[in-house]
C-alpha cells in the first residue's frame, strides 16, 4: 500500500489509501520543552499528550508542544526552518524522526513505495536543499520504506491537475517557503522556491501589532478572514496587509523565472495549496493578482483547491501509487518473458 508524505515546516502530513477513501494523518513539526516531574508525566499521560522524556526534562511533540506554547504564551521550537532542517536545533533530526515515525506508522509491506515532499532550491536566498532532501530520504528509507522525493509544486500538480493531463502550474504556499512549478504532461519546465511563507507573514504581522508571533498563527488558522472588510491596526487587517505582499512577491519572481524559459503555447491552468494557503479570501485575492499581473504565459482557469493543507500528501500518494502500479507492470511483464523464454534443446 503506497504512501504519502508532505514534510512541511509547520505540519507533517502522511496520505494513503483506504479502499476507496483517502486518509490523512496530521501532526504538527514542533516541539517544546517542560520540566519534568512524577506529576507532570502523569497529567500528560492521562490526557494522552505525546512526548519523549529528555536527560533535562520532557519534551512535548507536535498539536501539543504547540497549544502549550499558546497556552504560556512562549514559541514553540521548530526542528525545520525556511522548509528545511534548521540548522540552530541539535535535536532537528531525532525529534522529527519520531514525529515522522508517529505520522507515517511501520511499512505494510515490505518495500512499501513512500513518495516524500522536498522544496526546489530557493532563488532569494544563499541556501541549498540538498542535506535536507536527502536527509529525510534515508531517514525513512531507514524506516523500511522504497522511498522517492517530488518538488512541492509539483505535488500540487499531480493533486490537483489531473483534468489537464498534469499541466499546469502548481503553487505551494508553506510555513517556510513557498514552492512553484510549471509543467507539461507531468513534466516539470521550472520549479523553484522563495524563502518567503507563512511564518515570514506571522513575523511581519506579530512585530506590527506587538501580538506574540503564536497568537497571531492562531488567529491566522483559525479565524483570519483577509480582505478591505478587516479593521485596519487588528490582527487581521496586519495578515491581510502582508498576505498581499507576499502574494505580490510570488507573482513577481514566477514571471521573472518564466523569463528564463521557453514554454509550450498552451493556456496553463493554476492550482494554489499549501497549509498558508487557508484563510478565507486568500484565493481570491491571489487570483485577482494573477490576472493583474499580465505574466509570460496564457492562464486557464485558476482552481480553488479544497482542503489546500492537504494537496501536497494527496500529491504525494498519486505519485507513489503511480510508482507503485508501474512497478507491478514491470515485474508482471518480467514474469512473462520468463515464462515464455523457449528452453533450448539438449545436443544429442
Amino acid at each position: 500500500m503506497a504512501k504519502g508524505l508532505d514534510i512541511g515546516t509547520m505540519n507533517i502530513i502522511c496520505a494513503e489509501k483506504d479502499r476507496e477513501d483517502i486518509v490523512f494523518t496530521q501532526q504538527r513539526n514542533a516541539f517544546m520543552e517542560l520540566d519534568s516531574s512524577d506529576l507532570t508525566k502523569t497529567m500528560l499521560d492521562i490526557s494522552k499528550v505525546l512526548y519523549i522524556e529528555r536527560k533535562n526534562g520532557i519534551s512535548l511533540l507536535g498539536e501539543d508542544a504547540f497549544k502549550f506554547a499558546t497556552i504560556f504564551e512562549k514559541e514553540a521550537r521548530r526542528p525545520m526552518t525556511h522548509g528545511i532542517i534548521s540548522p540552530k536545533e541539535k535535536e532537528a533530526i531525532p525529534i522529527m524522526k519520531l514525529i515522522v515515525g508517529t505520522v507515517l506508522g511501520e511499512p505494510k509491506k515490505q518495500n512499501e513505495v513512500l513518495y516524500i515532499s522536498t522544496p526546489a532550491n530557493p532563488i532569494d536566498t544563499d541556501m541549498n536543499v540538498l542535506y535536507h532532501k536527502k536527509t529525510m530520504e534515508m531517514l525513512t528509507k531507514g524506516m523500511k520504506y522504497d522511498t522517492h522525493v517530488i518538488d512541492e509544486g509539483l505535488a500540487v500538480i499531480y493533486s490537483e491537475l489531473s483534468e489537464s493531463n498534469f499541466t499546469g502550474i502548481g503553487i505551494s504556499v508553506g510555513a517556510g517557503m513557498t514552492n512553484v512549478t510549471l509543467a507539461y504532461l507531468a513534466t516539470p519546465l521550472m520549479s523553484f522556491s522563495i524563502a518567503r511563507g507563512g511564518d515570514w507573514i506571522d513575523e511581519q504581522a506579530a512585530k506590527s501589532t506587538g501580538m506574540p508571533k503564536e497568537h497571531v498563527t492562531a488567529t491566522k488558522e483559525k479565524v483570519s478572514k483577509l480582505g478591505k472588510d478587516v479593521k485596519m491596526g487588528s490582527v487581521e487587517g496586519a495578515l491581510t496587509v502582508y498576505y498581499d505582499a507576499l502574494i505580490t512577491y510570488i507573482i513577481r519572481n514566477l514571471d521573472r523565472k518564466l523569463s528564463e524559459i521557453t514554454p509550450p503555447k498552451v493556456a496553463f491552468p493554476v492550482a494554489i495549496a499549501g497549509g498558508s494557503a487557508q484563510p478565507e479570501g486568500f484565493f481570491e485575492l491571489f487570483e485577482k493578482r494573477l490576472r493583474e499581473a499580465n505574466l509570460r504565459v496564457d492562464l486557464a482557469k485558476i482552481k480553488y483547491v479544497k482542503d489546500p493543507i492537504l494537496s501536497v500528501a494527496r500529491g504525494c500518494l498519486i505519485a507513489a501509487r503511480t510508482q507503485e502500479e508501474k512497478g507491478k507492470q514491470e515485474l508482471k511483464q518480467s514474469q512473462t518473458q520468463t515464462q515464455t523464454k523457449p528452453v533450448p534443446k539438449k545436443k544429442k
